[in-house]
């Protein structure tokens, strides 16, 4: 089954295929009364209520390794789809005026509901040509000072920021570290906490480690349902914890990587819902819901003087990880 957004419906989740069982029947059914012009009004209603229950209880009851698989499903929409589906006039631009230009990072001017804004994003690429190109979304240096740059440029127009965040970590090759991978993402951490402009960011899928973060420091956080966020990937966890990385699983258990967890320690300030059954199932509706929670943040945080907008993401950054000795 097709979702608009390219992707043919052949990639299946271990826990899904009950459910896509039921879709291919349900395609089969629908094809055969289209062929021969036969009512299976009543047969087809009964499939999908079933369809439906069994998506929402499996839905339901995700386990933390379920979300990040959810979280990477090809289907899923990347920030490429976001940026098409819900910022107008986008115009992208190029280059950190240093080494060269990342495909790993995009980043341009558009506008987002009424809100003229800088959009800037992780790129994974689609196919394997492009997704290779991307570094499967695992930035350089060259990537974060582009990212940068494009924000002091809005913060000079007075233009909020808007940041998705989609990458299971940045590159961690030599000739990234020798450009100094460390220092550019610690380098946006800083100046991110006092750009003079709102800055909204959104995980829409994989948020792993300094990767996320070089472009993750803003007033408003949020995490798309079925996104993950945490310090390391369950699989480097588990390759450091128990030598292996088939303890991906209770690897994700212990890092409290979800929306709901991360909601739930403060990290983020929103969970911004799916549709029933994930991002791939639904984009548009996805863009939808992501676009009226990027409008309402913005709308807001313009209420506030520039001195106490920087004042109160110092704040917010602060207190995270906050320990209570008592």
């Amino acid at each position: 089954m097709a979702n608009g957004n390219g992707y043919n419906g052949t990639y299946q989740l271990e826990f899904e295929k009950p459910l896509l069982e039921l879709e291919a029947q349900l395609v089969e059914m629908e094809k055969q009364g289209d062929d021969a012009h036969v009512d299976l009004d009543s047969e087809l209603k009964t499939v999908r209520a079933s369809h439906t229950a069994m998506l929402k209880k499996t839905y339901a009851k995700l386990s933390p390794w379920q979300v990040v698989q959810v979280s990477r499903h090809p289907g899923r929409p990347q920030a490429s789809d976001y940026i098409r589906m819900i910022v107008k006039d986008f115009a992208e631009l190029h280059g950190d005026r240093r080494y060269g230009d990342d495909p790993a990072i995009i980043t341009g001017f558009g506008r987002i509901g009424p809100h003229k804004c800088l959009v800037v994003a992780h790129n994974k690429g689609k196919d394997t040509k492009e997704k290779i190109a991307c570094h499967f979304g695992c930035a350089h240096p060259e990537g974060y000072r582009k990212a940068m740059m494009k924000m002091k440029l809005a913060e000079k127009f007075g233009l909020p920021i808007v940041t998705l965040i989609d990458t299971p970590g940045a590159y961690p090759g030599i000739g990234a570290e020798e450009r100094g991978q460390a220092e550019a993402i610690a380098y946006n951490l800083r100046e991110m906490s006092t750009l003079r402009t709102p800055i909204v960011c959104c995980v829409i899928g994989e948020g792993g480690s300094g990767g996320a973060l070089g472009i993750a420091v803003g007033d408003r956080v949020a995490m798309l349902q079925y996104a993950w966020y945490s310090v390391i990937s369950p699989e480097g966890c588990a390759a450091i914890l128990w030598k292996t990385g088939e303890e991906a699983a209770a690897a994700a258990e212990q890092l409290h990587l979800t929306a709901r967890e991360n909601l739930k320690l403060g990290v983020i300030d929103h969970m911004i819902n799916e549709p029933l059954g994930g991002a791939h199932r639904d984009p548009q509706k996805t863009a939808e819901n992501l676009e009226e929670w990027i409008a309402m943040s913005i709308r807001e945080l313009k209420r506030y003087k520039t001195d106490n907008l920087v004042k109160r993401r110092y704040e917010r950054f602060r207190k995270l990880g906050q320990v209570n000795a008592s």
